[in-house]
């Protein structure tokens, strides 16, 4: 049993999804990182708004 010979259409496509893939993993660690990075900062304060001034 022998395969046939993977088409050029189907080697491009396999680039492009994998190059697609690796940036939303990017972005994905990338939000996971900034998310992980707020939540643990625990001595961060909010300043204090000033009432009456418009």
């Amino acid at each position: 049993m022998s395969f046939r010979a993977q088409h050029e259409l189907h080697r491009r496509r396999f680039g492009r999804n994998l190059g697609l893939g690796l940036v939303l993993a990017g972005f994905v660690a990338l939000v996971f990182g900034l998310t992980i990075a707020k939540v643990s900062d625990d001595d961060f304060n909010m300043p204090a708004t000033e009432q009456g001034t418009n």
